[in-house]
């Protein structure tokens, strides 16, 4: 057992998939099936399920991926560590966000990080937002952006980057501009923050929605409404960076809903890494650019 067969190892419980992850570690699948089983040879256990059309893990394969892990973050510290001793760090992060999140957010913490470190390997996943948290949780990334739940998982660090207020849109010169347009078809989030603040909405005045469809993906949602199917609740900072915003229009709606926050998130002990606080901490003030509070102050 390496390091190397360990990473092999994760990267399968992630795609379980043999094709996608020889492709991604850049190793043939024999040398990948290989692996695998010389692995599951020195355990004494089989690490998965698999036949000519899926490939599933074992209660064996999970207890064991949660081993991997902890050895791989160690590893990782120590390195790191030993790095930052030397005067460079090196290595590699794995950063989550939304489609939205990575042009909005993304861009520039990447432009800064890479000049600072440019030694540093980054992987960046994109995809649902309501999976960020979950992600960085299950060890499958460490850093991750997204919107701020009510309550912060245990053993989850969040650091706030901005606010967006949460939008009715409606599609523009379309039939919803009416006073019963509440009792219109609702293309709403399916789950995650949004919903949760949507559906706390409706239940304070009293509205019982008539939803037409749930959908995963805030610009999902946009080109649903830009094509008319209803009203939809959407991010501003979503509505700002969408191609489709000029086929939508926002409705003046009051009470307006409750805003979020957007930020980073990792896990508290993972930010021992010197490179995943290097990371967090691109978001410092920086000695030519006063903070927050300084620029709030009169």
């Amino acid at each position: 057992m390496d390091i190397r067969t360990l990473r092999l190892f994760l990267s399968l419980t992630e795609t379980l998939h043999f094709g996608r992850c020889s492709e991604a570690c850049h190793v043939s699948p024999s040398t990948l099936s290989r692996a695998i089983k010389q692995l599951e040879d020195d355990l004494g256990v089989a690490l998965f399920l698999r036949d000519n059309r899926s490939v599933q893990l074992t209660a064996e394969g999970t207890r064991f991926a949660h081993y991997a892990r902890d050895t791989l973050q160690q590893w990782e510290q120590v390195c790191h560590s030993l790095q930052e001793s030397a005067g460079e760090l090196q290595g590699e992060i794995s950063v989550y966000c939304s489609v939205t999140a990575s042009y909005s957010f993304l861009y520039s913490l990447l432009s800064r990080f890479r000049r600072l470190y440019p030694r540093v390997e980054i992987k960046l996943h994109t995809g649902d937002p309501e999976h960020a948290v979950a992600r960085v949780q299950g060890g499958r990334e460490e850093i991750s952006i997204a919107a701020r739940p009510a309550q912060l998982p245990a053993g989850i660090a969040f650091r706030p980057m901005d606010r967006t207020p949460l939008l009715f849109i409606a599609p523009v010169q379309g039939e919803f501009d009416q006073p019963d347009w509440r009792k219109r078809p609702m293309i709403l989030p399916e789950s995650g923050v949004s919903r949760e603040r949507i559906n706390q909405w409706f239940a304070e005045q009293a509205i019982q929605p008539d939803i037409y469809a749930q959908v995963t993906g805030n610009e999902a949602i946009v080109s649903m409404v830009s094509l008319g199917f209803g009203i939809g609740v959407v991010p501003q900072i979503v509505l700002e960076n969408s191609p489709l915003s000029d086929r939508v229009e926002v409705l003046p709606v009051t009470p307006a809903l409750e805003p979020y926050e957007i930020g980073l998130f990792a896990l508290e002990r993972k930010l021992k890494s010197p490179i995943i606080n290097a990371f967090w901490s691109l978001l410092d003030p920086q000695p030519d650019q006063p903070s927050q509070v300084q620029q709030e102050l009169p």
